[in-house]
């Protein structure tokens, strides 16, 4: 079977670094999936979950919020100043923070501020989705 390098990287660590069939990510247009031998490519991503396919069909997922994504044929790394583990992700602390985050919009005083906010925003919304989406997906196995 072939199969892909794939290193995930934040600005603290590596969070994962090894092989699989097939990568699943949030791309800058769209929802993209790499499969072994595929065109290189360059590309920002979205906040959202890059879900590794491994060998034997398990699955590693990864919360980024957003970054560059680099696709060679044998290898894929995906850069993000800030990367959570899925297994690490907890939905309800995106909530209360994107609530937080909500309130400091209302209190903005510029547009700059707003920005920064709006951005968080994202970020967080993103953050729960992902959370909720994994433990979708572990309460269906």
């Amino acid at each position: 079977m072939a199969t892909i390098k794939v290193d995930v990287v934040s600005a603290e660590t590596s969070l994962y670094s090894g092989d699989a069939k097939f990568v699943v990510l949030p791309g800058e247009s769209g929802e993209l999936g790499i499969l072994p031998g595929h065109t290189p490519l360059i590309s920002r991503i979205r906040p959202g979950l890059v879900r590794i396919i491994l060998e034997d069909n398990s699955e590693e997922s990864i919360f980024v919020a957003g970054g560059l994504l680099e696709v060679q044929p044998g290898h894929v790394t995906v850069l993000s100043d800030t990367a959570i583990r899925g297994g690490d992700l907890d939905e309800s602390k995106a909530e209360a923070a994107r609530l937080a985050a909500q309130d400091a919009l209302r209190n903005a005083k510029d547009q700059a501020s707003m920005d920064v906010v709006k951005a968080e925003l994202d970020m967080l919304a993103a953050q729960a989705s992902a959370a909720r989406r994994i433990r979708e997906l572990i309460n269906k196995h």
